[in-house]
């Protein structure tokens, strides 16, 4: 009697098992489905080179929590390497080459109306020695990060301590497989173009847009525009950090850096140069009376700019020296640091470009996503801000604000290998 029993209650456990385990089993179908349906397909059409043979996939630096994938980042994985390869087949079919040429757009946003674009001819072809200095660069990222004598904020945490709202620099190209993470003030506009035709995220008139440039700059900044990394939580929940850690394994990963002051003074230039009541009402306003001491001031940018009311750039730096600045708000991400935007320690990227070589480094990570018969990367602007034009912006900054700002940025100097500005920070 008590052994039927027995037996009784282990098939029920038995059924209670199975049922669960089918339901996880398709909760986590239905999921990676869904995210074909709605990314168009997880597809990884990219091989890259590093110091291996160029075919191999992308390997990621493994902390403890990467030595092995939990059941379900297995499971996952294989699904999404059957749909990659599935996926592969049917888009080669699909791609056609680039426009010829690239149509020069009606520049209806003010600023792209007072830079312009440079259309003089580059020469993109690939230097013999570009692999080499990916290899350079990202070996001193590593480095860096690895060095326990080189401190900064974040850079212990790992890839989970990352709050999901800072993530939200990582774009997603499932259909190619690769992740952008987007840098302002480094050619980001023209880099979310060409995101936006590589993942086909925007449509003119139910046709995906092929030409960079004919795509608007206000969709271009459109966060819905893109699908990032802190919009997988509302998607697929407790499974999204599993999901971002296969991306980040299989994916191209690549960001665009530039030197960390020219950057400023590229931000300022943009945003307190130009008309813009945005920034006008968010940061010049406060920025003017804590450092100009003014106490009235025009409601609208274009009165004030009649007026003669500019923030200066020193205005501009005392307001990012100024420790209140971040007990309001953390930094605008156009002045915010490479390092909490993309956080290279916790991020192994396969791809660090650079403005200061920005027409070679398109070039060579197009051909290396093998995308470059797709598209062709847009032109750069004409008056870009110089490295050269540093010691004009800084010179009525004194010398102490300088090196404070140094100290601000540094760990951007150095783990992208900017050499310190000795000029700037002596007497």
């Amino acid at each position: 009697m008590a052994t039927s029993a027995a037996a009784r209650m282990t098939k029920a456990q038995l059924f209670r098992l199975s049922v669960v385990l089918g339901s996880i089993f398709m909760i986590l179908l239905i999921i990676v489905y869904w995210d074909n349906v709605g990314t168009t397909h997880f597809y990884l059409h990219t091989s890259f080179s590093r110091l291996h043979p160029l075919g191999a996939l992308p390997t990621v630096a493994r902390d403890k929590d990467w030595e092995a994938l939990s059941d379900v980042d297995e499971f996952l994985e294989k699904l999404l390497s059957a749909g990659l390869r599935q996926n592969s087949l049917s888009n080669r079919k699909t791609e056609q080459p680039p426009p010829q040429g690239s149509s020069r757009p009606v520049l209806g946003n003010l600023e792209e109306n007072v830079r312009g674009y440079d259309w003089s001819t580059h020469d993109t072809r690939v230097s013999l020695d570009q692999e080499k200095l990916q290899a350079e660069r990202r070996k001193m990222l590593q480095e860096f990060c690895a060095n326990s004598s080189f401190a900064f904020p974040t850079k212990e945490r790992s890839f989970d301590d990352i709050p999901n709202y800072e993530l939200n620099h990582l774009i997603v190209d499932d259909r190619h497989g690769i992740i952008y993470c987007y840098v302002p003030k480094v050619a980001c506009t023209n880099w979310k173009r060409v995101m936006i035709v590589l993942s086909e995220s925007l449509l003119d008139q139910g046709v995906p847009y092929r030409d960079p440039l004919d795509i608007p700059r206000e969709h271009v900044h459109n966060t819905s525009t893109h699908l990032t990394f802190n919009k997988f939580w509302r998607r697929y929940g407790k499974f999204s950090r599993h999901l971002m850690k296969i991306k980040l394994k299989k994916y191209t990963k690549f960001l665009f850096v530039r030197d960390p002051f020219v950057r400023l003074i590229s931000a300022f230039r943009s945003k307190f140069e130009l008309e813009n009541e945005e920034f006008y009402r968010r940061f010049a306003i406060p920025m003017l009376k804590l450092y100009s001491n003014h106490t009235s001031l025009p409601t609208s940018v274009s009165e004030a700019f009649g007026a003669g009311l500019k923030v200066s750039f020193s205005d501009f730096i005392q307001y990012l020296l100024d420790p209140r600045t971040e007990k309001m708000a953390p930094f605008n991400e156009h002045w915010r640091q490479v390092y909490r935007l993309c956080h290279p320690c916790q991020i192994d990227y396969d791809f660090i470009g650079k403005l200061e070589t920005l027409d070679e480094d398109a070039a060579h990570l197009l051909q290396l996503l093998k995308v470059d018969r797709l598209l062709r990367f847009p032109p750069s602007y004409r008056n870009r801000t110089a490295s050269s034009w540093e010691e004009d912006w800084f010179a009525k900054i004194p010398l102490a604000w300088r090196r404070q700002l140094y100290k601000l940025y540094e760990a951007d100097f150095v783990l992208f290998g900017y050499p310190k500005p000795e000029n700037l920070l002596k007497v």
